[in-house]
């Protein structure tokens, strides 16, 4: 491999890891009670396809919420890439990265919303790709405009 950045030609090595075993990292700066039951939600239709991410000590690196949710499932081990390589240094950039990067993407809505319709054409539960039900109305149909007002309120007619 022909690979200049550090870090790139390094093999991965997935293993289990009893949940017992994992420690959260104390001082974790994301909140991650909301995003608990979508994920466990995810983990249950999908499986466990993303591993989480631990230290030498089984420190928890990256994957906090997914740890959590696999708790709430019951389960007992969850598949784990051991990050070794890094410096602590490197670790503690790499957990807000981890949580940071991703929030620089953005979504084309018409791409969007092409494939949402073809899952609902198929019949999948889009409950489980972590949409709110608002923002599935205001993708699946565009003629949908945020309201002012609750549109369940409906109001009392004229005397």
């Amino acid at each position: 491999m022909n690979v200049e950045s550090r870090g790139l030609d390094r093999p991965i090595k997935l293993e289990m890891v009893s949940i017992d075993a994992i420690q959260q990292y104390e001082h974790n700066p994301r909140g991650n009670q909301a995003a608990v039951a979508p994920v466990a939600k995810s983990i249950r239709e999908f499986g466990f396809k993303v591993p989480v991410i631990l230290d030498g000590d089984n420190v928890l690196i990256a994957g906090h919420t997914r740890l959590l949710a696999a708790k709430t499932l019951g389960m007992t081990e969850v598949p784990a890439i051991r990050a070794t390589d890094l410096t602590p240094d490197q670790v503690k950039a790499f957990r807000l990265a981890d949580n940071k990067l991703h929030e620089l993407s953005t979504w084309n809505l018409e791409l969007l919303q092409t494939e949402l319709l073809d899952l609902q054409s198929l019949d999948v539960d889009l409950g489980v790709i972590g949409f709110s039900d608002d923002e599935l109305a205001r993708y699946l149909d565009p003629g949908v405009r945020v309201g002012l007002v609750d549109p369940d309120d409906i109001p009392a007619p004229p005397d």
